[in-house]
C-alpha cells in the first residue's frame, strides 16, 4: 500500500521548483504546467489535468494560494484551504507535482518551471494572456484545454 508521504513528496514549495525542473530537464522530460484553484474537484476538472497532462512528459500544477483567493473572491473564497486543495490535486495519478503559489506570482512560477507547454482551460484565456508571451518568447507553445471537448 502506498503511504500519503509519497503524495506529500509531490507537493513542491516555491523554491524546489526550479530544481525539480533542472532534474527533469537532465533526463530530457518535457514539462507541462497548468494553474488554477482547484477547489471543488469534479469530472470536469480531472479531464482538463488529464488533458494537460497529455501535453508533455510531466505535468506541474500551480495552486492558486489561499491569500490571492482570498483577495480576489473576498472571505469565503474556497471550501478547502491551499494544503487540503494541493494534496488532492498531487493524488491524481496524471499530476506529477503541485506548487502553491500568489496569482501575482505566476510570471515567476513561469520563469522557474520554464515549461514547454502552458495550458490553459477555456476560461482563462484573458487572465494568461502575459505569461502567455513569455513561454512563446522562450521557445515553448500554449494550448488550451476544454472539459467539453471529448470525454476521456
Amino acid at each position: 500500500m502506498k503511504k500519503s508521504n509519497s503524495i506529500r513528496s509531490r507537493i513542491l514549495k516555491l523554491d524546489e521548483v526550479k530544481q525539480e525542473a533542472l532534474r527533469l530537464r537532465l533526463k530530457s522530460k518535457t514539462i507541462a504546467l497548468i494553474t488554477g484553484d482547484f477547489d471543488v474537484l469534479n469530472e470536469s476538472n480531472v479531464t482538463v489535468l488529464a488533458k494537460a497532462a497529455s501535453f508533455a512528459d510531466v505535468l506541474f500544477v500551480g495552486i492558486v494560494s489561499d491569500a490571492s483567493l482570498k483577495k480576489d473572491q473576498g472571505e469565503n473564497h474556497s471550501h478547502n484551504d491551499e494544503n487540503a486543495r494541493a494534496f488532492v490535486v498531487a493524488s491524481l495519478v496524471m499530476v506529477d507535482n503541485v506548487v502553491v503559489f500568489d496569482e501575482g506570482a505566476l510570471s515567476e512560477l513561469i520563469k522557474l518551471i520554464r515549461p514547454d507547454v502552458l495550458v490553459k482551460s477555456n476560461d482563462q484565456s484573458a487572465e494568461l494572456a502575459m505569461e502567455t508571451k513569455e513561454v512563446l518568447a522562450a521557445g515553448g507553445k500554449v494550448e488550451t484545454v476544454s472539459p467539453e471537448e471529448e470525454s476521456l
